[in-house]
Order: structure tokens, then sequence, then C-alpha cells
């Protein structure tokens, strides 16, 4: 058999070569034609590129624009700043700057257009991802910036910084009359590096030494009291939707007989984390509705494994509670699955696609609105609460919290 074999292979090996020496060579002409054809299909396809898309798109399931815009006005700006302003420019910076003021022109407030870092501090803050800090929230409380908590597992709270501490410099250089965000930016660093943080508790100075880490911020924090389980979201990551499924079988555990759900300050994140939270309540419901004009694009249901079915719950809503958190908000409330206490939610009823675009920048788009299972959209408006309770900058001051109180009487606690 491998006689056989290597005979074969040694034929076809000499009919090959018989081939190639009887080939006769392209002539420089056909050579010629061929590179130009090459030429012209790579031209086509690049200068004719989104036609091209716009053409195929739909058979794949996507959407392309083959229109054109007359930039030659953008073009002459161009040259005349070139021309005569006193300084070095930019080039990128300008493109970066051109391709905002396109986008903003589009009159979305939430269609966007992310430079390659803000593109990646806006996909890290959605996922929780600040890179090095020490892990504390921190506020503005009797006018002064003041650590709001420390938050679990992280150097601040190893450090031994706690509540209301008041924050008086941050490697010496005093923070009075600084903005919560100056002072954040100052405090976070390169995981490794340290910072030095001075602090007024009471009637004592007391320095701290920290040393900044990558921050475990998970979006879910859960706590049960008794009966009554508390749930904290603060986003909708992709990890939202297991965190909070873990936490509800604990509740199930441990024979929680009523639920405070805080969404507040929750700016939102993806839909489908919302749906799958929401199904922690609803089973097999719909949960929203994406309309682009009239057209229904898409119907979201939950899952049919509602741990918390049943289960009295309500929702802490504030101004800040949004997008994401609000279709969660909305669903709970249309299939009165839960109440609503706080404030009138901030408005958001519209849904985003992500895009990428050259260098690591990206698109933020508007593409469609959403509705409640009601058929409510809630842009501008927001959601009502079913019970409403404010909460002032004085009752932070007093360590108050008038809606968690509302909130428990709703519950009959």
């Amino acid at each position: 058999m491998v006689k056989i074999h290597s005979r074969i292979k040694a034929e076809v090996i000499a009919h090959v070569t018989k081939h190639r020496q009887n080939k006769k060579p392209l002539s420089s002409v056909a050579l010629f034609i061929i590179v130009a054809l090459t030429a012209a299909l790579g031209y086509v396809a690049g200068t004719y590129n989104y036609q091209i898309m716009a053409a195929i798109g739909p058979v794949f399931g996507y959407k392309a624009h083959a229109g054109e815009i007359d930039l030659s006005s953008l073009q002459k700006t161009y040259n005349q700043l070139a021309g005569h302003f006193d300084g070095a420019l930019d080039t990128d910076l300008l493109i970066q700057g051109a391709n905002r003021g396109l986008v903003a022109a589009a009159g979305d407030t939430y269609t966007q257009y992310f430079s390659p870092k803000e593109a990646i501090d806006f996909n890290n803050g959605l996922s929780g991802n600040i890179g090095g800090g020490i892990g504390a929230e921190v506020g503005i409380k009797n006018d002064k910036i003041t650590i709001i908590r420390p938050l679990k597992d992280n150097p601040a709270i190893k450090a031994g910084l706690l509540s209301n501490d008041v924050i008086i410099s941050v490697n010496d250089q005093l923070v009075a009359g600084w903005t919560v965000e100056k002072t954040v930016g100052l405090i976070r660093g390169e995981a490794g590096t340290t910072v030095k943080i001075k602090v007024q508790r009471g009637t004592e100075t007391k320095e701290f030494v920290v040393t900044r880490a990558i921050i475990n911020n998970p979006s879910v924090d859960a706590s049960v009291n008794g009966t009554m389980g508390i749930i904290t979201i603060t986003r909708f990551d992709n990890e939202t939707g297991d965190l909070a499924r873990v936490a509800a079988q604990n509740f199930v555990q441990q024979g929680v007989k009523s639920i405070i759900f805080d969404l507040r300050g929750n700016g939102g994140g993806y839909v489908s984390a919302a749906v799958d939270v929401a199904g922690l309540w609803l089973d097999n419901q719909i949960i929203v509705v994406e309309r682009t004009g009239d057209t229904v694009k898409d119907t979201l249901r939950s899952g049919s494994n509602a741990l918390l079915a049943g289960i009295s719950t309500v929702v802490l809503v504030d101004g800040n509670t949004a997008s994401a958190s609000e279709i969660v908000a909305g669903a709970l409330q249309d299939h009165k699955a839960a109440k609503l206490v706080g404030q009138r939610t901030f408005g958001k009823g519209s849904v985003q696609l992500p895009l990428t675009l050259d260098g690591g920048a990206e698109l933020k788009v508007t593409v469609a609105r959403w509705y409640t299972p009601n058929g409510k959209n809630i842009t501008k408006d927001g959601i009502t609460p079913d019970v409403t309770a404010d909460l002032t900058q004085v009752d932070i001051n007093k360590d108050a919290d008038p809606q968690m109180d509302a909130a428990k009487k709703a519950l009959g606690l």
C-alpha cells in the first residue's frame, strides 16, 4: 500500500512539473490589465464603501447610510485657521472636535461622540471599573467634602477611614472650596501608589496614608434585617443580573417577608440586565417595548423563574433614577408587583446603540424609544412614585433618611 501511494504521489508531482514547464508566462499586457482591474475594484470598494454597505446591510440585519455630506466648508475653515492661528494645532483634536460638533448638531442629548479616551472612561464607568482609588463614596455634607461611606473590602475602610470623616486635605492640598469631582480626581491614581488624606473626625484631626488599589465595587449590595431584605443596585452592568439573583436566593433561604429595593441614584446601564432584575419579581411578563417611530422593534419579556414574586416590595426612586433603572421601576409598577416611593424619576425613555469609530472613538446614537408595559414613554416626564417622599440636604446632614422611613411605612413596618 505504501508503494502504491508513493507511486501516485510521484506521478502527480511529475504531472504538475510538466504542466508548469509547458505553461507560458503572462504577457506584460495581461499582467497590466489584472493589476488595473484589482486597483479599480479596490478603489470602488473604498470610495463606495457606505453605498455597498447600505445595499447589502439589510440582508444581514444591520443599517448603513449611503448619503454624503459636503464638508468643503469645513476644509476651508481649517485652511483659514491653520493659515492665521498664532500657535500649534493638534489635528487629531481638531478632527475629534469636528466629529463632536457634527453629532451634537443632531439635537439629541443622548446621541454623543466619545473620543478614544472618553470611550474608555465611559465604558469603565459603566462596568464600575474606575481604576486605582481608595474605595469610598465622597459627597457634600454640611457644606464640607465628606466620606459618605467607605466601601467594604477596599483600601479606605482597611486603612481606618469612616463614614462622616470630613476631608481636610489630600496630599497636603487643602480641599476647602473644592468640588467633589476635583477632590476625587486627586484621591484616585495608579494602583499600588499611596495618597495622604487628612480628615476631621469629631474634635480630632487624623491623617491616613492609603495605598490605592483597583476598586472592588459590585453593582449589587444586599442585606437582611429580621424578615426584611434590602437590595441596592447602583448600576446595571454585565454582572448585575447574576448578583441580584444570588441576593434573591439568599432572601428566599432566610425567609424574607418584605423587600426594600433601592434604585436611588442609579443612572442605568444595560437593558438586558434590567430585564433580568425585573424578572426576579415578574414571571414571563412584558418588561419593556422598544419602538422606532411607530414600529415595534422588540418586546422584551422576563423569564419564568421569578424568585421574589408575591413578596411585598417597595422600590425607592429619586430624580437620578434613570434609564435602565426606570425600566425596572416602570415594569414593577405597571404590573403592580411593587410600590414606588420617593421622588419623580429622571425621565430617560430612549435606547442608545454604541458604535465603534476609527482609532477607538465611539458613537452612542439613539435608535429607539422604550415604553413601559402599559405603553408609556417616560421621556422628560419620568415615573411618578405611588408615595412621594423627599430627601433634602438638611436630612443628609442629620443622617436622616425620610424616604427609607416612608418605604418601611408602606410595607407596614
